[in-house]
């Protein structure tokens, strides 16, 4: 069978991609996302890739038509592409999650896939006043303080809605708890505790004392037992809704155990609301208070069906799973995607591009040895401010659809640099050290821009720096050209050479469509460039 997963590269997303891989009844994945992840890296090399943006400003149909597309042939759409940053940017964040959500329904019932499956949560629940675990048909009308879960139970009703006018298609829904994984660490301190909340301090040592609110209860799963899950639902082509959560429910002090040595304050839960809100009002943390009003108020979940229907059981308790996570935060751990790439980016793999040569690289006696000798070296020097440049963006505008482009064209320029490193050292030409240190605080110095901001990246900024790269690659291909006449005499490789011209014209093209991208962003109120996240 063939099954898409939107937001295939988030959390519960990445784990579903190794789950399905290992599954012998799915014989193909497309995966999509905002952001593609280094596909060939594990497990995204395990599916194809196709790039979407179901929050995108265009008219509905022209995303229906999109997403309908890619999902003819499909037997099965799993969609847990969900918004969670910038809460304050609201518009946003319902367009993505809500009316999203109702594109990707439409998408499917017009692709005539049979099987919707769709990462509900239990913040779609309404507020209970009981510890008593509660089935799948608690009321879902969400916490009204919260905004993921007032968006959680307003897509609940958008697949109500699906059901009703697509008697024949098949939709399931999975509310699964709080869902951790190592691999998901840096993603979850990003996106809901901020560069201002020092996790890494984890790492030599836990907290001797942890307050709590007096009264918290918590489930948790971890991410390859909800991919499990999924898995499970997809191949036997189950409909409804199905709770998803480990067996232990963890108390305030079962927490306290975990996160630091058992030591347990607690908090009068009002104390603790207004302190939350006064740090998020502060810009000190990015986790507003009705992430814990939910937290004090959603049920706890009875997992009897998809136990008794689907044979699904947990191999993770969620102690064990919140453990995982934290021993995450205090090494920044990540993987290889955008949503959750790790504290320190590692590069791709092997960036060298080796020079290819036909005989001796040399400088005939027919050129003038100084002259091609400098220009050259002033090309190794562009190579090295483009270089800097790039990584610049890459860094800078994760949050963008074109994140994964920025990063693979930024290791093609590694390779190109180390590539006129090689012709240097193998010409005999020097490399004038102090033009690369020029060429390296010459482009620092191209970013202070006036803008209108000083401590924070103007939507401009993305417009200068894609003019920036624009021109900077094809003062590259210039270099190739140059090359390419007198590749004959110099021992080169011409089709080598051609590759690398082929190869920058590809990054023009992709600099145009960022530029693109940029400038309908840049001076318009309202149009940011986003921050999106896969469940």
């Amino acid at each position: 069978m063939r099954v898409v997963v939107v937001g295939a590269t988030g959390n519960v997303g990445t784990a579903l991609l190794s789950a399905l891989h290992r599954e012998p009844r799915v014989t193909s994945v497309l995966g999509m996302a905002r952001r593609l992840p280094d596909r060939d890296a594990a497990p995204y090399r395990h599916a194809e890739w196709a790039p979407v943006d179901i929050g995108a400003e265009n008219s509905d149909e022209a995303v229906i038509a999109e997403l309908a597309e890619a999902f003819r042939g499909a037997d099965a759409v799993v969609h847990l592409a969900w918004l969670v940053q910038p809460r304050r940017e609201r518009n946003l964040l319902r367009r993505t999650n809500v009316e999203g959500t109702r594109r990707v329904a439409e998408a499917v019932a017009r692709a005539g896939v049979q099987h919707l499956v769709a990462a509900s949560s239990v913040a779609a629940y309404s507020p209970v006043g009981t510890n008593v675990p509660q089935r799948e048909d608690w009321p879902t009308g969400g916490i009204p303080t919260s905004y993921y879960s007032v968006d959680k139970a307003a897509q609940e009703r958008v697949l109500d809605e699906i059901e009703a006018a697509h008697p024949d298609l098949t939709v399931a829904r999975l509310r699964p708890a709080l869902t951790f994984q190592g691999g998901a660490a840096q993603s979850v301190a990003r996106y809901f505790l901020g560069p201002l909340v020092p996790v890494q301090l984890l790492r030599y040592g836990r907290p001797p004392v942890v307050p709590l609110p007096a009264g918290i209860r918590a489930q948790a799963v971890h991410a390859d037992d909800a991919a499990d899950a999924y898995r499970r639902v997809v191949v036997e082509g189950a409909r409804g809704a199905f709770n998803v959560a480990a067996d232990d429910v963890l108390s305030g002090r079962d927490l306290a155990r975990i996160i630091g040595h058992g030591r347990l304050v607690e908090v009068p839960p009002a104390v603790a609301r207004g302190a939350l809100a006064a740090a998020y009002d502060g810009h000190l943390t990015r986790t507003d208070p009705g992430w814990l009003d939910m937290a004090m108020t959603v049920p706890l979940l009875d997992c009897t069906r998809i136990r008794s229907e689907l044979g699904w059981a947990p191999r993770r308790t969620a102690a064990e799973a919140v453990e995982e996570l934290l021993g995450g935060m205090a090494i920044g751990q990540g993987l290889r995607s955008a949503t959750l790439h790790p504290a320190t980016a590692r590069p791709a793999g092997s960036s060298v591009v080796p020079l290819r040569h036909r005989g001796k690289v040399r400088i005939p006696d027919s050129l003038d040895r100084h002259l091609l000798g400098l220009y050259l070296s002033d090309h190794f020097t562009g190579a090295t401010a483009g270089l800097e440049r790039m990584e610049y963006m890459t860094r800078s505008y994760r949050d963008t659809p074109f994140h994964a482009e920025l990063a693979e064209a930024t290791e093609q320029l590694r390779g190109e640099r180390e590539l006129y490193r090689d012709l240097l050292d193998r010409l005999g030409v020097a490399r004038h050290p102090h033009r690369q240190m020029a060429a390296w605080l010459g482009e620092k110095a191209g970013r202070l821009k006036l803008n209108g901001r000083v401590v924070r990246r103007s939507p401009m900024s993305a417009v200068f720096d894609a003019e920036f790269m624009r021109a900077a690659v094809a003062a590259k291909i210039g270099g190739w050209q140059t090359l390419r006449r007198q590749a004959d005499e110099m021992g080169l490789d011409p089709e080598q050479l051609d590759e690398l011209v082929d190869l920058a014209r590809r990054q023009t093209e992709m600099l145009d469509r960022f530029h693109e991208y940029a400038r309908e962003r840049a001076f318009r109120t309202g149009r940011a460039l986003g921050t999106f996240d896969e469940v």
